[in-house]
C-alpha cells in the first residue's frame, strides 16, 4: 500500500466535496484541516473542480486532496496538473486504472462485485472503493466479498453517515470511509463554515472512538 493510502487510512474518514464555485475551496479547507480531517476527495461533478483542487493545494500544502468521480484519463491530468494526490472513480475503467498505475498515480477504483474486485486485482491494487456502498448491501456486502480476497482493503462510500459510520470503522477490512455529511452542499453555499469545522470535528471524534485511539 502506497504513502496516500496509509495516510487516509490513518485519518479514517475522507470528506467527499462537491464544489459548484471554486470560492469556496479555501475556506473549506481551512474548516477541514481546522476540525482535524485534512484530507479531501473533490468530485469531478462540477467545472470548479480542477480550480478547487489547486486552491485547496497551494494555500494548504499539508493537506491531502485528491479528485474523485473521475472518468476520463483527460480528468486525470486535469487533477493531477492541479494537484491532486489521489484519483477515485466510480467504476472500475480498466483503461483509467492503467493509465494511472502506469503514471504511478493512487487510483480507487469503484468496486461492488467480485468481478470487479479481481479486475483491480489484475493491476496490482490492494485498496478498492465499495461504491454505492448502502445501496450495494452495506457492510454485509462487504464482508461477504472481502472472504475470498484476504488482501484487500475497503473505501466504503456511498449513503455513509454519522448513524452508520462507526460500524464500518470497526471491521479491519475498512481502510476509511468517504462520506458528505460533514460537508453538505447547503452549508457550503450559504458560507457556513464554522458549521462545517464543527461535524469535522465530530467526525474525527467518531473515528477515534470506533477505533479504540
Amino acid at each position: 500500500m502506497n504513502d496516500v493510502l496509509k495516510k487516509i487510512g490513518e485519518l479514517g474518514v475522507v470528506p467527499v466535496v462537491v464544489l459548484e464555485d471554486a470560492k469556496d475551496a479555501a475556506p473549506l479547507a481551512r474548516a477541514l484541516c481546522q476540525g482535524g480531517l485534512p484530507c479531501a476527495e473533490v468530485t469531478f461533478r462540477t467545472a470548479a473542480a480542477a480550480e478547487s483542487i489547486r486552491i485547496m493545494t497551494e494555500q494548504f500544502p499539508d493537506m491531502l486532496i485528491g479528485a474523485g468521480t473521475v472518468l476520463t484519463t483527460e480528468q486525470v491530468d486535469a487533477a493531477v496538473e492541479a494537484g491532486a494526490r489521489f484519483i477515485v472513480s466510480p467504476g472500475c475503467n480498466p483503461r483509467i486504472v492503467a493509465y494511472c498505475v502506469e503514471k504511478g498515480i493512487p487510483v480507487t477504483p469503484g468496486c461492488c462485485t467480485p468481478s470487479d474486485i479481481e479486475r483491480a486485482l489484475e493491476f496490482g491494487l490492494d485498496v478498492v472503493k465499495f461504491f454505492p456502498a448502502e445501496a450495494a448491501g452495506g457492510l454485509k456486502m462487504i464482508k461477504a466479498v472481502a472472504a475470498p480476497y484476504v488482501g484487500v482493503k475497503f473505501m466504503p462510500t456511498g449513503g455513509i453517515n454519522p448513524g452508520n459510520v462507526r460500524e464500518y470503522l470497526a471491521y479491519d477490512r475498512i481502510l476509511a470511509c468517504g462520506g458528505s455529511w460533514m460537508v453538505p452542499k447547503d452549508l457550503v453555499k450559504k458560507g457556513d463554515f464554522d458549521k462545517i469545522q464543527e461535524l469535522t470535528e465530530e467526525a474525527v471524534q467518531i473515528v477515534k472512538e470506533s477505533r479504540g485511539k
